[in-house]
């Protein structure tokens, strides 16, 4: 391995010492019952709530999908950032305060489908196990993306022979599921909290530098613009070859947000009466990241085209601008930025995805006198068997993360993002419609994919399958109200 590589490398190593430190930390503080191991004890400072959401809602894409976008396309592209910062905000207004509430409410909920089991009694059983069922299928699917940004990483870094034996891809992938596994797996959530709080302090940090050490390179904004134009005198522009249907399918990824339990979960564990301020450092963090990663990806473009290089996947701007502008060190702390973007959303879905298979399935199911340290320790097993399935997806080295990602943000948003919002904010609601809109908003998502209809139309699955489910819980609900009167709040 070059010196270069060396020095990076011990970068990412310290790094990796940093992430396990947090997680034996949370191990001896946090996961003596399910309770601590899944929400942390429901203490979360609001500042640690804030970061983790935004972590772990923003993964590798943020630092490989989004830039490479607006590399490709330009800044028609940062519509998806405007679409999701309005999402983000109205998702911290109306749908955390109240999660925070009635999940406490309702029989002290630690897992997404036990409060809507709770909330919805008469449909308990089809509820929470249709929604574990969807939480470990689409979650695997998003760990994946976030493992093939892992081995992206590490092919665009160590292009020179072999790791460990590896093909640099395929040793990025295990190493960055093993890290993530070892503190998950350890900690619980409060590791992942934790980990996912200094993860999105590094992130920031990288997406603020990189564009401007860029920007200046180049000469200045003045002289990136003009760069710019000469590639396509609509790069920068908003709206340039722009159609309806493209800027709907980009601002409706914000509609995701309602519905992505990795996120949600965050405003269940902030402690009493820290909401408001979370929203308040989240949002900020989020604005200066979007308007970094959208940098980062423009000016990207801008050094290529005046250096005469040439980039074979837009989604490494990134790992390019790393390893050619920096010294071996400072390359290592950017790559660590990216593998926090990563390994933030990683293990938050790992986490989620075990909660449904211990609470939803593995209780409900097989053994409902279930000890706390039996659950804790089934917990593990579960997120050790979601985590090789995304190896094994993830295996592909041809793999789009943003692909990927759109995919199972889609599924998540359209299946829960309903069903979540309305059973927090429409008294009305019955189990019937909820069955409804969990059932009709994934099966519209998983069809819309399957038959290619957005390929061929150019409208992003997560409209039709948001509609459909908004609609089925609304029609069913009126339906079914009049027969099974007082069913929407029996559980209060």
């Amino acid at each position: 391995m070059a010196p270069m590589q060396t020095a990076t490398m011990i970068s990412l190593a310290l790094y990796f010492i940093l992430m396990l430190g947090i997680g034996l930390y949370a191990w001896r503080k946090s996961t003596e019952d399910s309770e601590g191991y899944l929400l942390g004890g429901r203490q979360l400072h609001p500042a640690v709530a804030a970061l983790s959401a935004g972590a772990s809602d923003m993964s590798g894409w943020l630092l490989l999908g989004l830039p490479g976008a607006l590399y490709l396309s330009g800044l028609v592209e940062a519509w998806i950032g405007i679409g999701l910062f309005i999402g983000a905000l109205i998702n911290w207004i109306v749908v955390a305060p109240r999660l925070r509430e009635q999940t406490v409410q309702y029989g002290n909920a630690l897992t997404i489908p036990e409060f809507l089991s709770n909330r919805f009694p008469d449909k308990a059983i089809a509820l929470r196990l249709i929604s574990a069922i969807i939480i470990v299928v689409f979650f695997t699917v998003y760990s994946a993306a976030g493992l093939v940004g892992g081995g992206k990483l590490f092919e665009s870094t160590f292009i020179d022979g072999q790791v460990w034996g590896l093909s640099p891809y395929t040793a990025g992938v295990w190493l960055t599921a093993l890290v993530v596994l070892a503190y998950t797996m350890v900690g619980g959530f409060l590791a992942v909290s934790l980990t996912d709080f200094v993860q999105g302090c590094i992130m920031v940090v990288a997406l603020v530098v990189m564009p401007l050490v860029v920007i200046m390179g180049e000469g200045g904004a003045g002289n990136v613009a003009s760069i710019l134009d000469g590639v396509d005198p609509n790069f920068l522009s908003w709206f340039g070859g722009l159609s309806t249907i493209g800027f709907l399918s980009a601002i409706a990824w914000g509609l995701g947000y309602f519905g992505q339990p990795h996120i949600i979960v965050r405003f269940m564990a902030v402690r009493d009466g820290g909401i408001k301020t979370a929203r308040n450092i989240g949002m900020s963090w989020m604005l200066v990241a979007l308007i970094g990663a959208l940098g980062v990806g423009l000016a990207g473009r801008a050094h290529v085209v005046a250096n005469g290089l040439t980039l074979e996947d837009s989604e490494t701007i990134f790992i390019l601008l790393a390893n050619t502008l920096f010294h071996p060190f400072v390359t290592g702390f950017l790559l660590a930025a990216l593998l926090a973007a990563i390994m933030s959303t990683i293990s938050s879905q790992l986490l989620v995805s075990s909660s449904s298979l211990t609470e939803d399935f593995y209780r409900l199911f097989i053994r409902d006198d279930a000890s706390e340290k039996e659950m804790v320790n089934i917990g593990r097993i579960c997120v050790l068997l979601v985590s090789l399935a995304a190896i094994f997806i993830a295996s592909d080295p041809d793999s789009k993360v943003l692909g990927l990602v759109s995919n199972a943000w889609a599924g998540f948003g359209a299946a829960f993002g309903p069903l979540i919002t309305l059973s927090l904010t429409w008294k009305k609601m019955t189990g019937a419609g909820a069955v409804a809109g969990l059932v009709t908003g994934a099966l519209v998502v998983i069809g819309w994919i399957g038959l290619g209809v957005g390929d061929s139309t150019g409208i992003y699955e997560i409209i039709p399958g948001f509609i459909a489910a908004w609609l089925a819980i609304y029609v069913v609900s009126k339906v079914t109200a009049k027969s099974m009167p007082g069913t929407a709040r029996s559980a209060a």
